[in-house]
């Protein structure tokens, strides 16, 4: 893979800035930045692409595959978060769905304990 990377450097560059992309706007990104401060973060991460495109294809260190692994790892998280919060979703609307039939079983003005004697 290293070699087909070298092989191919604007696609190594495009990687290597996607990636930092992403993971700048998943983990480091607070809130909505006005127009000339986004462009000038995106510059400062095209720059640095630059400079891992230089380490990548000159001294032969694996960005891509390390961008590319970090990048995996932050969409397993995202989806592991994204599952819990649809089971606890659906527990919700089953502890929701408990207490209507809770409330249907008793009439007002008794309680549970009245209902049972």
């Amino acid at each position: 893979m290293q070699q087909w990377l070298e092989n191919h450097p604007l696609i190594t560059y495009i990687l290597i800035f996607v990636f930092l992309v992403y993971v700048y706007n998943k983990v480091f990104r607070m809130r909505k930045l006005p127009l000339l401060k986004d462009a000038v973060i995106y510059f400062t991460m095209a720059v640095g692409a630059g400079i891992l495109w230089l380490f990548q294809l000159d001294l032969k260190l694996p960005i891509v595959i390390s961008l590319g692994v970090a990048v995996a790892l932050m969409l397993t998280v995202r989806i592991r978060y994204w599952q819990l919060d649809r089971e606890a979703r659906k527990k919700g609307a089953n502890v929701q769905a408990a207490e209507k039939a809770t409330e249907v079983d008793t009439k007002p003005g008794q309680t549970e304990n009245s209902q049972m004697q």
